[in-house]
């Protein structure tokens, strides 16, 4: 027997097109419920072995993988011969009776009848033990990982559930520029690029922008790239990222605290409440998710430097908190702790001053526990003119490039505050990931621009 006639029908239903040959595939995630019943899968090889008269080959297509079994004695020579001409990530079509057995990796196998090998290739270039340097650089093939598509789906959940608090509480979601004419946070860390007959920047962010759109409705957040020439090589650090940044018109800095704690309960909770099988994979006990409650302690910059000279930390006030400082801030919490209350001179021109301390703005970092450190940063804004102005020159920028947003402390200028989060580092944090790099496809680095 050349083929089997199951075989010969999955070659017969493949003749009506790729669209009505898709509608009769099951998705493996799907497959638990049609057990004992015959069934069509389609996808990638992840893994093949033979056993004897058996050929073992677990099938993956982005919903799941599953184990499917082919008896030399059941099926044709064709069939035979293809499930073991395989190599990892060829792409076959097959069908078969799904069967529940505890010992198969997902608890059901699929005993195959027919299959079809559609794409043989050539033998994939990655195995195990693998370099991180090699692994970056075969990028666009580690994408297919279970590792990173894995992360990937929680990022997008990690999302719908940001977007999905943000919108029950009247924010609209507003799109600005990635090209600038100035810089936000310090012209030393932005990517310079040529505009036509003169120089531009990639946006680091859509914050100003964000400020002129709340004058029309008070409630706004952007989802986009920022861009930081920033040369650090540290697991947290990344040249392009993505990050949410809401804006709030009639909001102090008390009313940003507690808007963003509050969004990191809400997300981390539905996230564990909906996804705990996921969470535990990458080795994150849903429970320490729903233990995180707000509010969140808010630790004064003053009280952090004195808490990490008693630690023995050589720093005084006025020094920048970086990451090794971070870590032993939040050693002892078992949830994010609020970094307020920073010295102007290390923060932005466009954060307010401090009415009981002057030296200090109306700033916090937001730290998470496990030793992440800092995936959210808010401050009131000032919305004086001439107090942005002061502030303006005191950092040495050129009052010429802001004059657009000077104009808005001319016209209905209101108190308000905003924030924004780093999208893979809240998912490193939530994920326990080793490197922000794992929680975006295509991660761009100070030595990294490929693939």
């Amino acid at each position: 027997m050349e083929k089997t006639k199951e075989t010969v029908e999955l070659e017969k239903l493949k003749m009506d097109g790729l669209e009505e040959f898709s509608k009769k595939v099951t998705k493996i995630a799907d497959v638990s419920n049609h057990n004992n019943n015959k069934i069509i899968l389609r996808g990638w090889v992840y893994r093949q072995r033979r056993t004897g008269n058996k050929s073992f080959i677990v099938l993956r297509d982005g919903t799941g993988i599953i184990q499917c079994v082919v008896d030399k004695e059941k099926v044709g020579e064709n069939e035979w011969k293809n499930s073991n001409d395989v190599f990892v990530d060829s792409v076959i079509s097959l069908s078969g009776v799904v069967k529940e057995d505890s010992r198969a990796p997902s608890g059901y196998e699929v005993q195959v009848d027919g299959l079809i090998l559609d794409f043989k290739g050539d033998p994939f270039p990655i195995s195990k033990d693998q370099s991180t340097e090699f692994l970056l650089d075969v990028r666009h093939l580690w994408v297919r990982s279970q590792h990173i598509i894995e992360a990937l789906k929680m990022k997008a959940a990690l999302l719908k559930e940001c977007r999905s608090f943000l919108d029950e509480r009247g924010f609209i979601e507003v799109q600005t520029p990635m090209f600038t004419s100035s810089a936000a946070e310090s012209g030393a860390t932005v990517f310079e690029v040529k505009y036509f007959n003169r120089k531009a920047y990639l946006a680091q962010t859509g914050q100003l922008y964000s400020e002129a759109l709340i004058g029309g409705y008070p409630l706004v957040y952007v989802f986009a790239p920022s861009f930081r020439s920033e040369p650090s090589r540290t697991p947290r650090h990344l040249t392009e990222f993505w990050q949410l940044e809401p804006e709030m018109a009639f909001y102090n800095q008390d009313m940003n605290m507690k808007l963003q704690e509050e969004l990191i309960e809400y997300v981390v909770h539905n996230l564990a409440k909906k996804y705990p099988d996921t969470l535990k994979k990458f080795n994150r006990d849903p429970q320490d998710l729903l233990d995180i409650k707000a509010p969140f302690e808010r630790l004064p910059y003053a009280k952090a430097v004195e808490k990490l000279q008693e630690k023995g930390v050589n720093i005084k006030w006025g020094d920048d908190i970086g990451l090794d400082e971070e870590k032993i801030l939040v050693k002892d919490y078992k949830q994010p702790v609020f970094l307020t209350n920073f010295p102007k001179d290390l923060k932005a021109f466009y954060m307010k001053i401090n009415d009981e301390d002057p030296r200090t703005v109306k700033a916090a970092d937001m730290l998470a526990p496990e030793g992440i450190g800092e995936i959210i940063g808010g401050s009131e804004r000032v919305y004086d003119y001439n107090e942005l102005v002061q502030r303006i020159n005191e950092q040495g920028l050129k009052k010429e490039d802001y004059e657009w947003y000077l104009d808005l402390r001319k016209y209905g200028s209101v108190p308000h505050s905003g924030f924004g989060m780093g999208s893979e580092r809240v998912l490193r944090w939530i994920l326990k990931l080793e490197t922000v790099r794992d929680a975006i496809p295509f991660p761009r680095t100070i030595n990294r621009l490929a693939p």
